[in-house]
């Protein structure tokens, strides 16, 4: 997804809101906003028929979720050091954080060679077929990986715990979800020319829905930084953040619209962000600009103009310090790339 920079509009809004004391939006509004605006970039995805007895390893991606939807059969998703989860026809399983795991047909099965290293058959570059395992009982799985660039809405996927289940026979499962997975297997069991597109895009879907509803089923869930954002006064300071990234913030500009001191405005971030205002507000506006050099034919000076930064080395300083590469390595792999 591509950032573009503050806009001169938004800017000036940010800046009326922030001199007037008026809320860009409420707290509600705020988580609302990021959920609505959830958008993923596709990495891969694969339909995986396979008969008992069966095993997989997937591999551990960095910064990506991982899906498996579970159209027909049952089998067991066991991450390291965790329970086992069973899992049946109609389920859906998040994995975040890019963490390797396992999918077996039994529970205590050893593991099983990686997937992305067997042989399977590509309809197009990101959409494989897989046909593995015995001549057992047949399960039929489609798996994803996915990426969020939005930098708000991996601000939220770092909330998500370590594995994220959507049962696709509970009463607890949201309609729209259970009927997405309803036309994803059947679009799996009846392939129709473009089945593989219609199939990727309902994966999309059901990725957010599946993020919406663990946060609609559990107002408390998450922590930090949905907690931040909900929260009258931090989420006033994170929202203005967002709005306007290139503004000249200090600690004492963020306390004041916050309403609160120096002292109780820093402790009050830190507790809920689990980070210090500063460090927050140059976390973010170092994934802005990962984003656009990724994204974009940019500039690092155009960068540090848009962010906030009077010279190119304090941004290139900033930037190397967070991101652990410099921002011209990151063009010039954007470039090869391209």
């Amino acid at each position: 997804m591509q950032t573009a920079a503050p806009a001169p509009a938004a800017a000036t809004a940010a800046a009326t809101a922030i001199s007037t004391g008026v809320a860009v939006t409420e707290g509600p509004d705020r988580l609302a906003r990021v959920l609505h605006s959830l958008r993923m970039r596709s990495t891969f995805y694969c339909h995986a028929e396979l008969g008992e007895p069966w095993a997989l390893e997937m591999p551990a991606i960095p910064d990506s979720i991982s899906f498996h939807v579970l159209t027909a059969g049952s089998c067991w998703l066991r991450l390291p050091g965790e329970n086992p989860i069973e899992l049946r026809a109609g389920d859906l399983a998040l994995v975040p954080h890019g963490r390797g795991h396992h999918l077996l047909s039994a529970a205590d099965a050893d593991p099983g060679p990686r997937v992305d290293l067997l042989p399977q058959q590509y309809l197009t570059e990101h959409y494989s077929v897989l046909t593995y395992g015995g001549g057992g009982r047949a399960s039929q799985l489609i798996c994803g990986v996915v990426a969020f660039d939005d930098p708000a809405a991996r601000e939220l996927v770092r909330t998500l715990p370590s594995v994220l289940t959507v049962g696709g026979d509970t009463v607890s499962a949201a309609s729209s979800t259970r009927d997405t997975l309803r036309l994803m297997a059947g679009e799996l069991a009846h392939p129709q020319p473009g089945g593989e597109a219609v199939a990727t895009r309902l994966a999309d879907i059901l990725v957010v829905q599946a993020i919406r509803a663990w946060i609609a089923g559990d107002p408390g869930s998450g922590s930090g930084w949905i907690r931040a954002l909900r929260d009258e006064r931090i989420g006033r300071v994170i929202e203005a953040i967002h709005a306007d990234p290139g503004h000249e913030w200090t600690l004492d500009r963020l306390a004041r619209r916050a309403g609160m001191s120096r002292s109780s405005f820093s402790s009050h971030f830190s507790e809920l962000v689990g980070e210090a205002p500063v460090a927050y507000l140059t976390r973010w506006r170092m994934t802005l600009a990962h984003t656009r050099l990724r994204d974009e034919d940019v500039t690092a000076a155009r960068l540090a103009a848009d962010l906030g930064y009077r010279s190119e080395a304090a941004f290139n300083r900033a930037f190397t310090r967070v991101i652990g590469s410099t921002p011209g390595s990151i063009r010039r792999r954007q470039r090869r790339e391209r």
